[in-house]
């Protein structure tokens, strides 16, 4: 199919590609998109993602699931076939794995999205979304942190490619007439999570109830976005939104800290482990102490994220541990 003009409420729903589909955030926009009406093929290698996050869909006409990687130019040629439109979630979900695996961000992250952005281009698709991440503002002075904001330094692997995809999909929208949306997230989290804070804290008090390590001082403090909220404003700008390159902070107003975090997961559990903090300002090399992002664009589009992160932390905790106890 040709080029399309942008995602309308009024039209009907194209089909959809998904690549990262049976992640933590795709497998929810799998469900979002398919619940307003899209046909949605999803192209995941399931290297991170679960399969078991789309066994729902078996069966299911509107849904395809297809094995294959991003970076591979026949995969993504085939799984591109009849597409309108492209979701582009597929990446390595886990900040810190990049500094044991050096070439690991570059690989999924922009030698990836080169690929799929030029069999687009052959194939005469122009609208592709993409998941960004808050990290590629680096360690910023402006709080909150508006879409702006620059010289963009980020400080870990993760978010220098996510910047670099960035840069790629601009250019592919300058240069060939692509339409992007571009989304900085802030935290997410929910369900079926497999990285992360909350999934780290239960994995620590599940090798050892006695103790809760939490790495630095405990005052990082950062915006925490529920999954389907997430999907909620993507699909949103992607119907309001029509500019070439639309780039959005898609967070929550508020922050929490890590020591509350860790404050909600023992109770939540009903732990009397102790706290044990590593100190330090950051939790890791590459690790951003303060996150806090402005959401005026999103805001002047009608979305507002529904829960506080507090709330988001514990709905996150009581989802994994219903997910533990099966």
């Amino acid at each position: 199919m040709g080029p399309m003009t942008g995602i309308s409420t009024s039209t009907p729903r194209p089909r959809a590609l998904v690549t990262g589909g049976a992640g933590g955030i795709g497998s929810h926009l799998v469900q979002g998109l398919r619940e307003r009406g899209w046909t949605v093929r999803v192209l995941d290698n399931f290297s991170s993602g679960r399969r078991e996050n789309l066994r729902r869909y078996a069966g299911d006409p509107r849904v395809e699931v297809v094995e294959g990687n991003v970076g591979d130019p026949r995969a993504v040629r085939d799984a591109l076939a009849e597409v309108d439109f492209v979701w582009h979630l597929s990446a390595n979900p886990d900040i810190r794995r990049g500094t044991r695996e050096t070439d690991l961000d570059l690989i999924q992250g922009p030698v990836a999205l080169r690929t799929l952005l030029e069999e687009m281009r052959v194939a005469g698709i122009r609208d592709v979304a993409f998941s960004s991440s808050s990290v590629v503002y680096g360690n910023p002075r402006v709080f909150p942190t508006p879409e702006d904001y620059g010289p963009l330094l980020p400080e870990s692997l993760y978010g220098a490619s996510k910047l670099a995809c960035e840069g790629l999909l601009s250019a592919f929208a300058h240069t060939f007439g692509f339409r992007t949306w571009i989304f900085r997230f802030a935290n997410v989290v929910g369900p079926g999570a497999t990285h992360g804070v909350v999934y780290d804290f239960l994995e620590k008090l599940r090798k050892d109830p006695t103790r809760l390590e939490i790495l630095g001082d405990g005052r990082q403090s950062k915006g925490y976005l529920w999954v389907t909220d997430c999907v909620d404003g993507m699909i949103l700008a992607t119907e309001r939104a029509r500019d070439p390159v639309n780039v959005f902070n898609l967070a929550p107003e508020d922050t929490v800290s890590v020591a509350e975090i860790g404050r909600i997961v023992l109770k939540e559990t009903g732990s009397t482990a102790r706290v044990e903090f590593t100190g330090g300002a950051r939790g890791w090399p590459g690790d951003i102490p303060q996150q806090r992002l402005a959401t005026d664009r999103m805001k002047s589009l009608g979305f507002s994220a529904r829960y506080p992160s507090a709330e988001v932390i514990r709905m996150t905790v009581q989802a994994l541990l219903k997910e533990t106890r099966g």
